[in-house]
């Protein structure tokens, strides 16, 4: 058994064998982030409780637009990467991500005194529909959240130049020893102090950073000591090339944070801290068809690329048929997860710890088979740079999100579900203009507009 295994997983194109070897790795450690996320969830609703842990995802998920100082520069370090490898350029290779690497530490250090200096003007008991009494404590919060997605953002470039490098496994690692060391903080808070929102975002927050900073010594030491970032290194020429293509994807990652970011503000603004969570909750639940898939296409993003400009287009071909055999599998699964959402619910939380309606459950299902239908094409289009199609649907999707967030809520009145029916409206770029796009260019071998 183990040795048909090994002979399905050697067996193919040297980059397919690279992808099997990272989805098997990936499903392991995903398997295992899965199940520290399942348990995170009541851990910290025990040591809060549900409208303190709704402020917390609130407050991450305001911070969050921080990345929008990332200006795209790690998606495009991603391809610029990627092609270098392929064009066996290694100098260039390192010279791209030392400019990263100073580019966003300046960027980030900006932003964190900007934030440091207004911070204390910011009135978040209003912003949150919170006691006033809450101020002080979730001010402190706000500040430790900000000052950890700067310092992430910058330290996370590791995980671009090992995902550029076909080895999105090794990411999944990093990301898993982050959330475990989490929980652990969390476990030992909950043995050892009354709840603290201001403890909570300490252990949530220093523990992915120890990781990445381990991470960076360790790989960039070793097997990746060619691509280290330098001072001689860094040159500004071509961060034109990075920021060119970057700018593309930072519309695009602006698109994605306005949909998924601003759900929850918009929930604790419409209705309350507490249904932020019922929402997460659906969210992570459902959100487990989304990581299985991000598994299978995460290498497909980078060899892609490769693919397309080694001209191997029949690869592309088989890859993208086998990924849409797994969403229909993906697609079933599905199914048995909504017709037992609420028994899971129970188990998971316990009973009567957080209220999930049907229809809750129901869109988050529809929303999360539109978004794994979609992955595939997006990913490969990102990988080929074909990006201009998506940042023209981009510049629209996040208006189109909000009004149809607002006229659900506001018009026809339709509970916490109308922000599940407003993100699958806005995402017609994945399941209408993505497909249309791959299908031009590697069906019908068309250029132009479509791959640019």
């Amino acid at each position: 058994m183990h040795s048909k295994i090994l002979n399905i997983i050697n067996k193919g194109h040297q980059r397919s064998v690279k992808i099997k070897k990272n989805i098997v790795e990936s499903i392991l450690i995903k398997g295992g982030s899965v199940m520290v996320s399942l348990i995170m969830v009541p851990l910290t609703i025990d040591y809060i409780n549900p409208s303190r842990y709704g402020i917390w995802l609130t407050i991450s998920s305001m911070v969050a637009w921080v990345s929008f100082f990332d200006i795209g520069l790690t998606q495009g370090l991603r391809n610029k990467f990627a092609g270098a490898k392929a064009e066996g350029d290694d100098d260039k290779a390192q010279v791209y991500v030392s400019t990263a690497y100073a580019l966003l530490g300046f960027a980030f250090l900006v932003v964190w005194l900007l934030f440091l200096a207004i911070n204390p003007f910011l009135n978040w008991a209003k912003m949150l529909g919170i006691s006033i009494e809450m101020r002080a404590e979730v001010s402190i919060l706000a500040l430790i959240v900000f000052t950890y997605f700067c310092i992430q953002f910058v330290l996370r470039i590791i995980t671009t130049i090992l995902t550029a490098n076909q080895n999105p496994s090794k990411v999944a690692l990093i990301d898993f020893s982050g959330q475990v060391l989490s929980m652990l903080f969390i476990f030992l808070l909950t043995k050892t102090s009354e709840g603290s929102l201001t403890r909570l975002g300490l252990a949530l927050c220093l523990s992915p950073i120890l990781v990445l900073t381990v991470a960076n010594v360790f790989f960039f030491r070793g097997a990746y000591h060619r691509y280290r970032p330098r001072w001689s290194k860094v040159k500004l020429s071509y961060s034109k090339d990075l920021l060119n293509l970057g700018l593309f994807f930072f519309v695009i990652q602006i698109a994605f944070i306005i949909q998924f970011q601003t759900a929850n503000i918009i929930i604790a603004q419409n209705f309350s801290t507490a249904d932020v969570v019922s929402y997460n909750v659906v969210y992570k639940y459902f959100g487990i068809l989304e990581m299985i898939t991000v598994i299978f296409v995460a290498p497909f993003w980078s060899a892609s690329t490769e693919a397309f400009f080694k001209g191997e287009i029949s690869w592309i071909k088989s890859s993208v048929k086998n990924y849409n055999v797994l969403n229909l599998l993906l697609a079933g699964l599905s199914i048995v997860m909504l017709l037992m959402a609420s028994t899971i619910y129970e188990l998971w939380l316990g009973k009567g710890t957080v209220h999930i309606d049907f229809q809750l459950s129901l869109w988050g299902f529809l929303f999360f088979n539109v978004v794994i239908f979609s992955n595939i094409y997006v990913a490969f289009l990102n990988g080929i740079s074909a990006l201009r199609l998506q940042f023209f649907a981009s510049l629209i999707s996040p208006f189109v999100y909000i009004i149809s967030c607002l006229v659900l809520i506001k018009h026809f009145h339709i509970g916490v579900h109308a922000v599940f029916i407003a993100a699958i409206v806005a995402n017609f770029n994945g399941f209408i203009l993505a497909p249309i796009q791959y299908f031009q260019i590697i069906e019908k071998n068309k250029r132009g507009i479509w791959a640019k």
